[in-house]
């Protein structure tokens, strides 16, 4: 059996800095909250729900939810590294679609630590080992650097290498991400800084990356309700905004065998999602209008572009240069500020990206309202590996 499934109601918190937040369990359950408020339902009337956090022991997902209500129905906990909301988003989606439940619940959350993402594990092997060892062999240790930043700053370093980028072009993907946050006030940074800003930011890699090029650590929550058409009927729920497809990939051999840095960090996991998505839904990439995608250096950004076929590999820069990531361009990329302005809570990304994009196609975004639009993309990676996009359409 294969229905069609809505977003009937979506729920956000302001993401703040860590060591300012409310605790993981009090997010959850505000994201929660607002979400059933916004679908008009009650905890009773959900069937299942999918918790999703990296940092933080079993059952996080019951902590948070218990605060909403005790109905006995089964909760699932998610860990797909920084793919987390979104992964949860994917089971919850799929619950309804198969005929499972009617009425299924995605939230996710993350309290952190500042400083760099690091295992909350010492006396085993890491699951990023394999990876983490690719990168040791093309592009060395960097003492002082954490994984993370090897990683994404190592495959912006090999685009630079092998397209001729200029790191100025990151820079500007920054910029632009600061512009759009202004208008969030959800975000946890919304101040505007300039191309200029970015570049005489303290460089964390010599030619490689400034502070700025990286998103911060950040602490939330977010939630989404996703119903089935005829529990909508019955309900006299919103049916506009439509999952119309909807991937879940996880690492191929190239991610290894090709010794490539851009494949390290998902480039192969991005364009096969994104194929998957693009002939489930029937579209292109031309046909999007609003995308929300991982940013977690300003580097991905530019990968993703690519990956995700809105030009063909090498041409990121002109992309960017031509100013079609923002308003007036052919798509506006992360219109909510995204992962560099926006916040990284990791488990709470995806349904941020699920969030921002309800609001654009409902046309409630307000002064980040994308002009008529109508098919939108959210794109969350995790190495080790996972990655979701998701098309979203305005249904009559």
């Amino acid at each position: 059996m294969t229905r069609k499934v809505f977003v009937a109601g979506v729920g956000m918190i302001p993401f703040k800095k860590p060591g300012t937040s409310e605790t993981y369990d009090t997010m959850g359950a505000h994201a929660v909250k607002q979400a059933l408020e916004d679908a008009g339902l009650s905890y009773a009337d959900v069937q299942q729900a999918y918790a999703g956090y990296v940092y933080g022991d079993s059952t996080c997902g019951q902590k948070a939810l218990y605060h909403v209500g005790m109905s006995g129905i089964p909760v699932i906990n998610v860990n797909n590294n920084c793919a987390t909301g979104s992964s949860a988003l994917f089971l919850a989606r799929q619950a309804v679609q198969s005929g499972a439940v009617d009425c299924a619940l995605a939230v996710g959350f993350e309290f952190m630590n500042p400083g760099a993402l690091k295992s909350a594990w010492t006396d085993r092997a890491s699951a990023l080992e394999r990876a983490n060892n690719i990168v040791d062999e093309l592009v060395g240790r960097q003492e002082g650097l954490s994984n993370a930043i090897r990683q994404f700053a190592g495959a912006g370093m090999a685009h630079m290498k092998k397209y001729g980028t200029k790191l100025e072009t990151f820079a500007k993907i920054r910029a632009k991400a600061s512009q759009h946050a202004a208008r969030n006030p959800l975000a946890v940074f919304r101040n505007i800084v300039s191309t200029e800003d970015v570049m005489a930011a303290p460089m964390l890699w010599d030619g490689v990356l400034t502070r700025l090029m990286a998103c911060p650590p950040t602490c939330g929550g977010a939630a989404a309700i996703v119903v089935s058409e005829e529990f909508a009927r019955k309900r006299g729920l919103r049916t506009d905004v439509l999952i119309a497809a909807q991937a879940l990939t996880t690492d191929t051999p190239s991610t290894y065998d090709a010794k490539d840095m851009i494949r390290v960090v998902g480039f192969d996991m991005t364009r096969a999602a994104a194929a998957s998505v693009y002939e489930q839904a029937g579209i292109g990439p031309r046909d999007i209008d609003v995308i929300e995608l991982h940013d977690c250096f300003a580097q991905n950004e530019l990968l993703t572009y690519e990956a995700l076929g809105l030009c063909d590999e090498g041409h990121g820069e002109k992309l960017v240069n031509d100013g079609d990531n923002t308003y007036g361009g052919e798509w506006v990329v992360n219109p909510s500020g995204g992962l560099l302005s926006k916040g990284h809570p990791l488990g709470a990304t995806g349904l941020a990206q699920c969030y921002e994009l309800t609001q654009q196609i409902r046309g409630t975004a307000e002064a980040r309202q994308v002009e008529n639009a109508k098919i939108a993309l959210a794109h969350n990676v995790g190495l080790g590996g996972a990655c979701v996009v998701t098309v979203y359409q305005k249904a009559g």
